[in-house]
């Protein structure tokens, strides 16, 4: 009998590895296709349907297959045992059956209305069961360093006021508006008998509000890049979607921690401060957190010779990069944000202290994990649809969020713009404005705050209309994008020097006068870029004026002791901050340049032409000097400073 059993157990566990191996070959076949495909639509030039798309419907078929045609299993794995001496559930139970003690781990509880849907394959349940942490600990973080890590550092400053105005306040209102509306279609639901008033708070209105203000407009964004969209339409779409996750993530818990000492529907002041100084307290802890680890990365990148092991020094990145998230996870505060603001630190400062080789790995590292990791997610979504087995789905509360959804980035964008448009020298245009209101699309960041707690019966309706809302935004308005560009008239095919040349020609034939020209510049940013030249940038990385020439005369020990030997070529220009943004521009163009190779100084502080691509001869204005390009073929030659 004990053999009987002990067989019995062995063969369990090993249907248990061989159902995981079936699983991930799922998604392997998963992403195969849609690869293909992404070539396919890319060789054919199809944009009515992107790959996150794709991705999802593939999803959706392999979910329909394993929800109608896999077998189910015995039906003693689905029956509900009564047990009422337990007042409450523990995380283990011990159970003893005929002198064998077998032990069971709690894993979340479960609505009476779906315990029969409990009683599926067991793909099925194990699917009913995914642990939503591998979402936030392992698929996220990549994605969001990555739009951190490839941020256009530029153009981002220079619209850094706009886009911090879209993410912060208008997330806010695009909360606000949802609760209410959706407050509203709950009211309605309650009068007509479809919830019960208990079941529905406001607070669980603007937890809504708050998830699904989460925009991911990869779709649009991926078309623009394409067709090389506007720059500052594409900046200000990016940066905003950037930031307003971080934001709406934050919101989200902050909101989920309100919690009114009587009437939860009634507005408590005390229970209101308390939730905001938590928001403001971790957003400012998160980037404490991951700026830290970025500048600790950038002073060992710099003061190491691990640039002459591009292998450990890409390792190190990685880990240290990864660990902004873990460390902000573990410390109570939200790793997304710390990983995010990490990546743009690592961007501007520790990219310039790797080796040519580290420079390639980590660009493409993290550009692949983005790619992976994104269509996992999307892939998941359209598994999810069919396997989740916990849906709710009630037409009016679908209904309404849609409408909220559509009203509240109407009220963000619109009547923000028109504010902005008062102190921006260079206005926001009404087809951007129709532009970034059609491009609102919902994605990875809200599915995986619906799915994060399912719990209950009002979280498991916000998963499936947030699901919905996904699927409807990714397909009808990511497959709309290319016609609404050409109706709107907004410019494609830009080339973003030739851009950025001919604006700058137009501001210096209006007016001559150097002032002036400061003056086109926001004020925040001239601040920023000016003392990020002087002082962060001499410290951080081997460029910039060297640090005896801006900090006090007493200083100069630790100056020169900080101050790495090739910055004493770069000296500062009579404080030019148009000078300096213009520099850090045309560094930053020729680093994203296929046909232009980065150059690179050695330690005797000569110039070194890293790519193998053909150079023609010409100057490179470098840090104030020319920078003698000779044509070469395939090999990198030094030059000289001239």
């Amino acid at each position: 009998m004990e053999k009987l059993k002990k067989y019995i157990s062995v063969k369990d566990e090993d249907h248990f590895y061989h159902q995981g191996a079936v699983e991930l070959l799922i998604f392997n076949f998963l992403l195969i296709l849609t690869i293909l495909t992404i070539w396919f639509f890319k060789n054919h030039r199809f944009r009515f349907l992107h790959e996150t798309g794709g991705a999802m419907l593939y999803g959706l078929v392999m979910g329909l297959i394993i929800r109608y045609v896999t077998k189910s299993p015995d039906v003693e794995s689905g029956t509900v045992y009564e047990c009422e001496k337990l007042k409450s559930g523990p995380s283990t139970l011990f159970v003893n059956i005929t002198n064998q003690v077998y032990e069971y781990q709690y894993k979340r509880e479960i609505s009476h209305h779906n315990v029969n849907g409990h009683q599926g394959n067991a793909m099925l349940q194990k699917q009913m069961t995914f642990d939503p942490s591998i979402f936030f600990n392992i698929l996220l973080p990549p994605i969001i360093f990555h739009a951190g890590y490839s941020l256009k550092k530029r153009h981002f400053f220079r619209n850094l006021g706009s886009i911090l105005a879209y993410a912060f306040l208008g997330t806010a209102i695009s909360c606000i508006v949802i609760g209410l509306i959706m407050y509203g279609f709950v009211k309605a639901m309650v009068h007509i008998g479809q919830l019960k008033e208990w079941e529905f708070h406001f607070t669980d209105c603007l937890f809504f509000g708050s998830l699904i203000s989460a925009t991911d407009p990869v779709t649009v964004l991926a078309i623009f890049h394409e067709l090389n969209v506007d720059t500052d339409l594409y900046t200000l779409l990016f940066g905003e979607s950037v930031l307003n996750d971080a934001v709406a993530i934050v919101l989200t818990h902050s909101i989920s921690i309100y919690s009114p000492k009587e009437n939860p529907n009634a507005f408590d002041a005390a229970a209101f401060f308390q939730s905001v100084g938590n928001f403001l307290g971790i957003f400012a802890g998160s980037f404490a957190m991951g700026s830290s680890y970025a500048v600790v990365t950038a002073l060992l990148t710099k003061f190491t010779k691990l640039c002459e092991f591009p292998m450990l020094e890409t390792g190190l990145f990685f880990l240290l990069s990864w660990s902004a998230f873990l460390s902000a996870e573990a410390a109570g505060l939200t790793g997304i944000v710390a990983v995010l603001f990490c990546g743009v630190t690592q961007a501007h400062y520790t990219y310039n202290n790797l080796s040519p080789d580290s420079k390639v790995r980590t660009k493409q590292l993290f550009e692949f994990m983005n790619f992976l990791a994104e269509n996992v997610i999307f892939c998941y979504m359209g598994l999810a649809l069919f396997t989740f087995q916990n849906h709710i789905f009630n037409p009016l509360f679908i209904f309404g969020a849609l409408v909220a959804v559509f009203v509240a980035r109407a009220s963000n964008i619109y009547p923000l713009s028109f504010l902005l448009n008062l102190g921006r020298k260079q206005k926001i245009p009404r087809n951007f404005q129709h532009m970034m209101m059609f491009s609102g699309l919902r994605g990875a960041i809200a599915f995986a705050l619906a799915i994060r707690d399912t719990n209950s019966q009002p979280k498991q309706m916000m998963f499936t209309t947030a699901l919905l809302i996904v699927f409807f935004t990714v397909w009808v308005f990511g497959g709309g994008t290319t016609p609404m560009l050409t109706w709107l008239q907004i410019r494609v095919d830009v080339d973003p020097d030739e851009d950025l040349k001919a604006k700058a020609a137009s501001q210096s034939t209006s007016n001559l006068d150097k002032n002036t020209t400061k003056a086109e510049s926001a004020w925040l940013f001239r601040i920023w870029y000016g003392f990020d030249h002087k002082y962060l940038k001499p410290l951080l990385t081997h460029s910039g004026p060297p640090l005896t020439s801006t900090l006090p005369e007493w200083c100069n020990p630790v100056a020169r002791l900080l101050t790495s030997p090739s910055a004493y070529g770069d000296q500062l220009k009579d404080d030019d901050t148009v000078y300096i943004i213009n520099n850090d521009e045309l560094t930053e163009n020729c680093e994203s340049s296929a046909h232009i190779p980065v150059p690179t100084q050695d330690s005797t502080g000569s110039i070194q032409a890293t790519g193998k691509e053909d150079i023609q001869e010409g100057d490179l204005g470098l840090g104030g000097y020319k920078l003698q390009l000779q044509h070469t073929a395939g090999q990198p030659q030094k030059n000289s400073l001239a």
